[in-house]
């Protein structure tokens, strides 16, 4: 299957309201004009430096998407570009952001990372953090960003319906907020679900999906 055909079997299979994410960190440049060439717009990196090379190489109209853990000292190597933040776990980061789009004059998109799986090692803020972050009176000054919605990664495991709870708990949590829009906080994007789970996840309502593998075949 080329990568081309793997892109628009899965576009077939996603109703209208749900964006794909075409994660592409490790693959080369080709890989991605394959894609590119075939719709796709938007991709999704986890190493700054690899998607600020891409960004560099391939066409402006791409959208952006940093999906990795993201270290605060790094942030200002993708401020001038990235139009969207997947990982944004702890309010030192989003300050950094914040502070970054500030210096090259934007606004930049941001889902806060909500950790759901029963791992330890998954990053992520708890319910209780969200709220009081959200509820911050330094998050009201913060102008250069904009919350647009939650990103949560479920536990790797074949239990379905351990994912789907996980999933679902994420869904209560994204809707209670959808209530309290504010102008740096609009909860419209939630990110969960990927090649394994991705169907699930749609069907928990999910708006994302980060699909790679199933696109652009393994990684080595």
């Amino acid at each position: 299957m080329s990568i081309a055909k793997n892109l628009l079997s899965i576009k077939n299979t996603l109703p209208e309201q749900v964006t794909l994410v075409a994660v592409s960190k490790t693959k080369p440049v080709p890989d991605l004009m394959e894609a590119y060439d075939a719709g796709q717009r938007i991709f999704g990196e986890n190493k700054i430096q690899e998607m600020a090379d891409k960004w560099e190489e391939m066409p402006k109209d791409i959208q952006w998407h940093m999906i990795g853990h993201v270290q605060t000292n790094k942030v200002k190597f993708m401020a001038t570009f990235v139009n969207l933040i997947h990982g944004v776990d702890s309010f030192k980061l989003l300050k950094e952001i914040n502070k970054q789009a500030l210096k090259n004059n934007r606004i930049i998109d941001c889902l806060l990372q909500m950790h759901i799986a029963e791992e330890e090692t998954k990053f992520g803020l708890d319910e209780e953090e969200l709220n009081s972050l959200i509820a911050s009176s330094e998050f009201e000054e913060m102008k250069n960003i904009r919350i647009t919605g939650l990103m949560g990664m479920a536990t790797f495991t074949d239990n379905q319906d351990q994912i789907k709870k996980e999933f679902s708990h994420l869904k209560i949590i994204f809707d209670k907020l959808q209530s309290q829009q504010t102008e740096n906080c609009q909860m419209n994007t939630l990110s969960m679900g990927m090649s394994g789970d991705y169907k699930l996840a749609i069907s928990c309502g999910s708006t994302m999906v980060r699909i790679g593998s199933s696109i652009f075949g393994g990684r080595n």
